[in-house]
């Protein structure tokens, strides 16, 4: 079984992703996280983030086993993962990582922005999870402000809608919901109804 989920910045995959590998017992891939590891290792050299060999060369050498999500988390890292996240090159060194992670029995739960209409079109099912740029800002908010780092809800938002036009405006794999996926909006949910929602979803169509 491999499942994907979709959808922008903020809307609640990466936490819905993971409830759901563990509840239907299966692995669980923040595709993002490969960008973000890229990016990283990209600042951390000083390397300039349009520089596609080098960053094809990190990404071929890339353990998904050691990606740190506290770590790779940090606000200026998305940053710079949304604008390496345009080389094309490097968007196919990935997508083949992705898809070897997810084509490995017994199957994983898969979120990013390009999972249904790109890495695993094939998926057994597929969800594009969103919510409004007004509350997706207010919950980034204030998960930054949980985890001691400065935030404003103004700031937030502006740079949510940001992301959301340059990875959906992307010539290559640009974000968008899959014709066979289906739209779970998180707007006015908790984490616990958009689960028992996705859980719903999955059960039906698998």
């Amino acid at each position: 079984m491999i499942i994907a989920i979709d959808g922008p910045a903020a809307s609640g995959k990466g936490t819905l992703a993971r409830r759901l590998a563990e509840h239907f017992e299966l692995r669980h891939l923040d595709t993002g996280l490969t960008f973000r590891a890229v990016a990283a290792a990209l600042l951390a050299k000083g390397l300039p983030l349009g520089d596609e060999a080098i960053a094809v060369e990190i990404a071929r050498n890339l353990d998904l086993a050691q990606m740190d999500k506290s770590v790779l988390s940090a606000h200026e890292i998305g940053e710079a993962a949304s604008r390496v996240a345009v080389l094309g090159a490097l968007r196919q060194e990935l997508v083949d990582l992705q898809r070897r992670f997810a084509e490995t029995p017994p199957g994983a739960v898969l979120d990013g922005r390009d999972i249904g209409t790109v890495v695993c079109p094939d998926a057994t099912v597929k969800l594009f999870v969103t919510a409004s740029p007004e509350a997706r800002a207010r919950r980034r908010t204030d998960e930054m402000l949980s985890k001691g780092q400065e935030a404003t809800y103004a700031s937030v938002l502006e740079d949510l809608k940001r992301r959301d036009e340059r990875d959906s405006q992307r010539t290559v794999a640009p974000m968008k919901q899959a014709d066979d996926a289906v739209l779970l909006d998180t707007t006015e949910m908790d984490i616990e109804a958009a689960f028992q929602a996705a859980v719903d979803i999955i059960s039906k169509a698998a």
